[in-house]
C-alpha cells in the first residue's frame, strides 16, 4: 500500500477517503500537512471525543466559496452561537494550520435530520407542515408532491391503516431563511423519517448513518414512550445532537404535566438512561401543535396559544413551523467532509457514496439510495461499484463492475423528482438510477476513473431472533383465491425481500425442499412481510415460530434473547398484567408507577418466547385498554420452558360451508373462529375449545328436515360474533402442530397434518416418547 506522503510526491490520483463514520460513531481524522510536509492520522471512537469544536453564526450571512464549501479560510466567521461544528484535527494543528491545505470541510446550506417519534404522537402531521412552510418560503414550487389531505410520510396502505413507520423516507425541503425580515440564504433540509421498532433494527442503522442530527417528537400529554428508546440509543451512540419537539400541546392535559415539569424529567430521565453526553442533554425544546400549525421556544407564548388567548395570524413567521426549521438550522450540525491527505481542491475529490437502500425501477433501472460522503456526482458519469466486505487492499487489484448513472433523483414530499441541475456534490442525499445490477446495501459507489481504494464502512447488522418456515399452499383449498401460487414465486420473492431488508435472511429448509427458512427480527416484522405477500396476490403456507438461541463461547452456555416489556394500562386492569406476564411466561417486574390520569405504567424483563401470543390475550384480557411496546434487552441465559396448558382448538373433520345450526351449537363449547357460510375443510381449526385438549366437530351439520315435531321446532339460534385474528395474532396464537394459510381475500388456521387418524397415532406416539424420557 502506497502511503500517504508517497501519493502527494508522485501526485497520484487514486487517493485513499477515510470513512465519514465508521461503525457507530467512529470518525477517522487526518492532521492537514506540517510546514515540514509531514502527516499524521487519528481514529476517534466517538463524535464526543474530537478537538475543539467551533459553531457557525447563523443570525448572519454565511459567505462559503463558489463549491459550496466551508474551508479554513472562513474559520474567523465562527462563534458560539450558531450551529455546524468544524472539527479540528488536533491541537497541535490548529496553531499552526497552512491556509493552503483545507481542514475538515462543513457543507453549510444542508441539514440531514431524522424525525423520531412514538405512534400517533403527530410525527407525520409536523412534517406536513414543515413541507408546506418550505414551500411557501420559496417561489419556484420547488416542494412539490403532496396532496391537500395526503401526509408527507405516509406511504403505502399498510402504514396508514396501523399508524406506524415500515420504511424509511426521505423528502427534501428547499427552504429559505429569513435574516431580519428578508429572504435570504437558501437551504435544503433533507428529512428522513425512521422505523421505530426494534424489529426493523437493520433499517435504523442504515438510516442513521446518513444524518447528522435527530429531532425527537413527543406528546405533551403522553411523554416520552418505549417506541422512540431504540432509534434514539442509537442515535445517541453516534453523537448526534438532539432536538426535542413538545407536540400536541393545545390538549387539555398537556400543560398541566408541562408546568410540573413531569414532561421534562421523563425526557431527561429518557435521555440518562440512553447514555447521553453532557452535551447531548441540552437539547433545545420546541413547543408546538401540528395540527394547529404553530411552533415556538417560548414557554409562555406556548401557554398562550395552547389556552386560545392568543392566535397565530395570517403570515406571522414568527409562531409558524418556521421556527422548528430555523432550530434545526442552528441546532443541527451541517453535514462534514473529511480531508483527504494531499487534496486541495474538492473538486478533485473521488467521488464516493454508500448504498442505504436499493431497488429497481421499470424504467430507470437500478437505483440507488444513498449519503455523498467525498466528491461530486453527474448524470452520464461511469460507476464503479466497490462490494462492503472488500478489504483495502482488494480494490486496486479488482476488476469493478460499472456503469453509467442515467439519472439524478431526490425525493420532493411523495414524488420523485429529477435534480435540476443534475449535479450533487458531498452531503447530500440523493437517488442514483443506472447503478450496477449487483449492487446491494452497503456497497459503495465510486467514479471508475477516480475511485476510491477501499469501501465505506457501514454498520454491522444485528443478529435475527425468530425463524419460521414459509411455502406454498397446500391446503384443500390452495390456488382458489391467488394467483402466485408455486413454491419457487413464494421463494424469489423472499430473495427479493432480502435485497434491500438486510435484516432478514433466507435458505431452503432442511426438512422440506419446496419451504423456504426466513431469519427476522420479530413477530412485526415477519407479520408485515407476509401481509405485503398476501396482497400481491401470493398464498402461502407460514410455520409457527422458533426464537434463535446462540452458545457462549467462553461457557457453553445456551442464550435466547430477552426484552424489556412496557405495558400502560388501566389500573383496574393491572393485575391481570402482572399475571400474564410473571407466570409461565417467566416475566420479572421491575418498576411499577401509576399517573393522575388512572393508569399505570409497568416496566417487566422477560424472554422473547414469553411473548409470543401475549398481545391477543392482553387484548381480551384489558378489553384493548392496554399499550404494549418492547425493546430488545441482551442475549441471556435460557430460561427453560414457557407456556403452562395449551388451550385445546376445535377442529373441522368434515368439508364444506359452516352451517348456523352446528355453529350454534359449537358456540356453547368455546370461542369459533367461522361465521355461518365460511368454507371449511377437514383438519382446519374453525374455534377454540373452553377446555384443555383438540376436539374434533362438524361444522356443517345442518338441521334435520322431516315431518317430526319438535318442541324446539321455531326457536331461535343465535351464533356470537367470531373471533378474527391478524396475522401477527395468529403467529402467536399458533401451536407447533398448526400452520396458517394464507391468501389475498384470507387467512386460516389448519393442522399441519389434515387428516385426524395421522394426527391421532402422531400424538400418542409423542406420549409414549415422553414417557420413556419421563422414566430415564
Amino acid at each position: 500500500m502506497i502511503s500517504a506522503s508517497q501519493r502527494i510526491a508522485r501526485g497520484l490520483s487514486r487517493t485513499t477517503i477515510p470513512t465519514a463514520r465508521r461503525g457507530l460513531g467512529c470518525t477517522r481524522t487526518f492532521s492537514p500537512l506540517s510546514s515540514h510536509g509531514g502527516s499524521s492520522n487519528s481514529t476517534n471512537c466517538s463524535v464526543s471525543s474530537l478537538d475543539e469544536t467551533s459553531r457557525i453564526n447563523l443570525s448572519s450571512p454565511i459567505i462559503v466559496d463558489s463549491r459550496n464549501y466551508m474551508t479554513a479560510s472562513h474559520v474567523s466567521q465562527f462563534t458560539n452561537s450558531g450551529s455546524g461544528s468544524v472539527r479540528a484535527f488536533s491541537a497541535e494543528a490548529n496553531d499552526d494550520i497552512d491556509n493552503d491545505v483545507e481542514m475538515t470541510r462543513l457543507v453549510p446550506h444542508i441539514r440531514n435530520v431524522a424525525i423520531v417519534a412514538h405512534v400517533d404522537h403527530g410525527k407525520t402531521t409536523i412534517v406536513d407542515e414543515l413541507l408546506r412552510c418550505a414551500s411557501e418560503s420559496v417561489d419556484d414550487g420547488e416542494n412539490k408532491g403532496r396532496g391537500n389531505d395526503d401526509l408527507v410520510m405516509d406511504c403505502g396502505d399498510l402504514e396508514r391503516e396501523r399508524g406506524i413507520t415500515i420504511t424509511s423516507k426521505v423528502t427534501r425541503l428547499d427552504y429559505c431563511q429569513k435574516i431580519d425580515g428578508q429572504e435570504n440564504n437558501d437551504f435544503v433540509v433533507n428529512v428522513v423519517d425512521t422505523p421505530g421498532h426494534a424489529d426493523f433494527a437493520g433499517e435504523v442503522d442504515r438510516i442513521l448513518t446518513m444524518i447528522d442530527g435527530v429531532c425527537l417528537v413527543v406528546d405533551a400529554a403522553e411523554g416520552a414512550m418505549a417506541q422512540t428508546k431504540y432509534v434514539l440509543s442509537r442515535a445517541l451512540k453516534m453523537g448526534l445532537k438532539p432536538i426535542v419537539v413538545l407536540n400536541k400541546c393545545d390538549k387539555d392535559e398537556a400543560w398541566g404535566r408541562i408546568e410540573d415539569g413531569e414532561v421534562e424529567m421523563e425526557l431527561m430521565e429518557t435521555f440518562d438512561s440512553l447514555g447521553a453526553n453532557d452535551d447531548q442533554m441540552e437539547y433545545v425544546t420546541v413547543y408546538a401543535s401540528g395540527k394547529a400549525g404553530w411552533a415556538t421556544t417560548d414557554m409562555d407564548e406556548a401557554r398562550e396559544l395552547a389556552s386560545g388567548k392568543k392566535e397565530r395570524k395570517v403570515g406571522d413567521d414568527s409562531i409558524s413551523m418556521r421556527v422548528l426549521l430555523d432550530t434545526i438550522l442552528k441546532g443541527i450540525t451541517a453535514p462534514e467532509v473529511s480531508p483527504l491527505v494531499g487534496i486541495v481542491n474538492p473538486d478533485e475529490e473521488p467521488f464516493a457514496m454508500a448504498a442505504t437502500t436499493v431497488g429497481k425501477d421499470n424504467f430507470l433501472g437500478r437505483i440507488a439510495t444513498g449519503r455523498i460522503y467525498s466528491g461530486t456526482i453527474r448524470k452520464g458519469d461511469t460507476v464503479a461499484l466497490i462490494p462492503r466486505e472488500t478489504a483495502d487492499n482488494e480494490v486496486e487489484n479488482m476488476n469493478l463492475e460499472s456503469s453509467a448513472v442515467t439519472g439524478l433523483f431526490v425525493n420532493r414530499g411523495v414524488n420523485r423528482t429529477d435534480l435540476d441541475p443534475p449535479v450533487a456534490s458531498a452531503g447530500d442525499i440523493v437517488t442514483l438510477a443506472g447503478v450496477p445490477e449487483n449492487i446491494a446495501v452497503g456497497d459503495s459507489l465510486t467514479l471508475a476513473s477516480n475511485p476510491v481504494d477501499h469501501a465505506l464502512e457501514t454498520p454491522p447488522i444485528n443478529p435475527p431472533t425468530l425463524s419460521m418456515e414459509i411455502g406454498a399452499n397446500t391446503s384443500p383449498l390452495a390456488g382458489k383465491e391467488g394467483t402466485k401460487v408455486s413454491s419457487s414465486n413464494v421463494r424469489d420473492r423472499l430473495y427479493s425481500e432480502t435485497d434491500n431488508n438486510v435484516t432478514l435472511s433466507v435458505s431452503r429448509s432442511a426438512s422440506d425442499a419446496e419451504r423456504s427458512t426466513i431469519h427476522a427480527r420479530g413477530e412485526l416484522q415477519l407479520g408485515i412481510l407476509i401481509e405485503q405477500m398476501r396482497r400481491e396476490g401470493y398464498e402461502l403456507t407460514v410455520s409457527p415460530p422458533r426464537i434463535i438461541t446462540t452458545t457462549c463461547k467462553e461457557t457453553g452456555v445456551e442464550l435466547e434473547p430477552f426484552e424489556e416489556v412496557i405495558v400502560d394500562v388501566e389500573t383496574e386492569y393491572s393485575g391481570s398484567v402482572m399475571d400474564k406476564l410473571t407466570g409461565d411466561r417467566k416475566g420479572l417486574l421491575l418498576e411499577m408507577s401509576d399517573s393522575a390520569d388512572g393508569k399505570t405504567r409497568l416496566v417487566f424483563e422477560i424472554p422473547s418466547r414469553g411473548l409470543l401470543g401475549f398481545q391477543s390475550e392482553i387484548a381480551t384480557a384489558t378489553r384493548g385498554t392496554a399499550v404494549v411496546n418492547h425493546l430488545f434487552l441482551e442475549n441471556r441465559a435460557h430460561a427453560g420452558h414457557i407456556g403452562g396448558v395449551e388451550k385445546g382448538k376445535m377442529i373441522s373433520n368434515a368439508a364444506g360451508k359452516a352451517n348456523l345450526f352446528s355453529l350454534a351449537n359449537l358456540a356453547q363449547r368455546g370461542e369459533l373462529f367461522v361465521s355461518d357460510g365460511d368454507i371449511v375443510y377437514s383438519g382446519m381449526v374453525i374455534g377454540e375449545n373452553s377446555r384443555a385438549g383438540d376436539m374434533e366437530v362438524n361444522p356443517v351439520k345442518a338441521k334435520e328436515t322431516s315431518n317430526m315435531r319438535t318442541q324446539g321446532k321455531e326457536e331461535k339460534m343465535y351464533v356470537p360474533p367470531p373471533k378474527k385474528m391478524s396475522i401477527e395474532e395468529l403467529i402467536g396464537y399458533m401451536s407447533d402442530d398448526e400452520v396458517i394459510e394464507v391468501t389475498p381475500e384470507s387467512f386460516r388456521l389448519r393442522k399441519t397434518e389434515l387428516d385426524s387418524g395421522a394426527r391421532e397415532r402422531a400424538s400418542r406416539s409423542k406420549k409414549r416418547k415422553m414417557m420413556a424420557n419421563n422414566k430415564k
